[in-house]
């Protein structure tokens, strides 16, 4: 499982963004084909934009479920999709502190974006932990069902 949070520099039909939002389609397209993806977080428009989990309207959410980290890594990494990753800086504020987290789910569970949200913020408290990590230090799938992990600090 992956989430993501970024801010938008101006709102989605401003100029500035239309390149990230005319991607937002062909991107998706490239996950949703790409071995090891699973599931993603979309409204019936076809992505998460409208989907608001912050105060701050211009705070972007994306969420999806993978098979592996390796997949992940791969599609982030490895696909058209590091063309707009390297673009981020034109579309996004910095963001100062984590903004991506993953953690293991049990296969068939969809997760609450809420969810998301407690993970980030444990990995932004805590670094990476088996309850909370990142594509640069993962953890390896726990041999507990997710749901006896304590997110309130306590792993």
């Amino acid at each position: 499982m992956q989430f993501n949070v970024a801010r938008l520099r101006a709102p989605l039909d401003d100029p500035l963004i239309a390149d990230f939002v005319e991607g937002l389609e062909p991107i998706n397209a490239l996950a949703d084909g790409h071995p090891g993806f699973v599931w993603r977080l979309e409204t019936e428009d076809g992505d998460a934009t409208s989907i608001r989990l912050y105060d701050d309207d211009l705070v972007i959410v994306n969420m999806s479920v993978w098979e592996d980290v390796e997949s992940l890594r791969a599609f982030v990494y490895t696909t058209d999709h590091r063309r707009y990753l390297a673009r981020r800086k034109e579309w996004f504020t910095p963001i100062d502190e984590a903004y991506l987290v993953l953690w293991w789910v049990p296969a068939g569970t969809i997760p609450d974006p809420i969810e998301g949200v407690r993970r980030l913020e444990h990995l932004r408290e805590h670094g990476p932990t088996p309850t909370a990590f990142t594509l640069g230090r993962s953890f390896p799938p726990p041999e507990v069902e997710e749901s006896s992990l304590d997110l309130s600090g306590n792993v």
